[in-house]
């Protein structure tokens, strides 16, 4: 698939099911609590906060947990306030990567991070270097017990699906941002099962590493996804077959 590393989508994937559930849980959190606060506490009218939702039924988080994150968003309950920030840099070989997080304390934040680069040779850039390079997408989940590749399509190209990468054991469909639940709910109508949806982003274009820059660079992508503070980590590279997590 143009445009889309194989590496990151099996590893978020692999990394998700090996992560442990307070990690995944401390990341819903903060998802319900950001979309409440921004976009108020009904998913019907909140698209981001509906995202969310599924994501933590997915995660089978209790109910009550998730009525109080998004609670604490809307301000009905007190908690810890967070807020949203972006830091862009490069890895190995000029790689672009784009980390977004959600903070209690920005500047502990941005320390951590700029460490993180520095220890796998990357480097912390001004704000808008690299976004640029990266498109945003809705990206849909779907296991391949459910359907082919070509049912898919058959089912969502008239509600927006725009490309199908292989993810492993899933199939991940790309859309237009706003078509993101015009998909899912196709897919669902046909009786296929979605596992999740949300908005990503998708680099422009890849580089291919090798060797030793490719172990730094997915050494690097490990390290900031497993940061507490960090959502998602986005990045121009991409690795062969045989490094390919298992």
């Amino acid at each position: 698939m143009s445009g889309h590393s194989r590496w990151s989508t099996i590893k978020h994937k692999k990394g998700a099911a090996d992560a442990k559930r307070g990690r995944i849980f401390n990341k819903v959190i903060k998802d319900l609590t950001i979309a409440a606060r921004q976009g108020g506490a009904d998913p019907e009218a909140n698209p981001a906060l509906r995202r969310a939702i599924d994501s933590a039924r997915n995660a089978n988080m209790p109910t009550d947990t998730v009525t109080r994150a998004i609670k604490r968003g809307t301000g009905e309950l007190e908690g810890v306030t967070y807020e949203e920030a972006k830091y862009e840099g490069y890895g190995p070989s000029g790689i672009a990567v784009l980390v977004e997080t959600v903070t209690d304390s920005k500047n502990r934040t941005v320390s951590e991070i700029r460490k993180i680069f520095q220890k796998f040779n990357g480097s912390m850039g001004e704000n808008g270097c690299v976004a640029w390079m990266f498109n945003e997408r809705g990206a849909i989940e779907v296991a391949k017990s459910q359907a082919t590749e070509d049912r898919l399509m058959e089912v969502g190209l008239d509600a927006g699906i725009e490309d199908i990468a292989d993810a492993g054991d899933e199939w991940e469909i790309l859309t237009a941002p706003a078509g993101t639940d015009a998909v899912k709910k196709a897919l669902e109508a046909a009786g296929i099962a979605v596992l999740s949806a949300k908005l990503t982003k998708v680099p422009q274009t890849l580089i291919r590493l090798e060797g030793r820059a490719a172990e730094t660079m997915m050494k690097l992508y490990e390290a900031l996804e497993e940061h507490e503070d960090v959502q998602e980590v986005y990045a121009n590279f991409d690795v062969p077959d045989e490094m390919m997590p298992s």
